[in-house]
């Protein structure tokens, strides 16, 4: 059984009052922010979480 990426956003850092941008996944507007203040959709980033796992020496 393989784990499944769930993201916690429940803090406001990741929620951007200016405005929607583009989700740098899919390009639907978003306006969801990583913590790396990208825009994407939290179930975007979940999904390429679970399809891009870590390698041996990125964990």
């Amino acid at each position: 059984m393989n784990a499944v990426a769930f993201l916690d956003w429940r803090s406001p850092e990741h929620f951007d009052h200016s405005g929607d941008k583009p989700c740098v996944i899919c390009t639907k507007p978003t306006p969801l922010r990583s913590d790396t203040g990208k825009p994407v959709h939290k179930v975007c980033a979940e999904e390429w979480i679970d399809t891009h796992p870590p390698k041996e020496d990125q964990k």
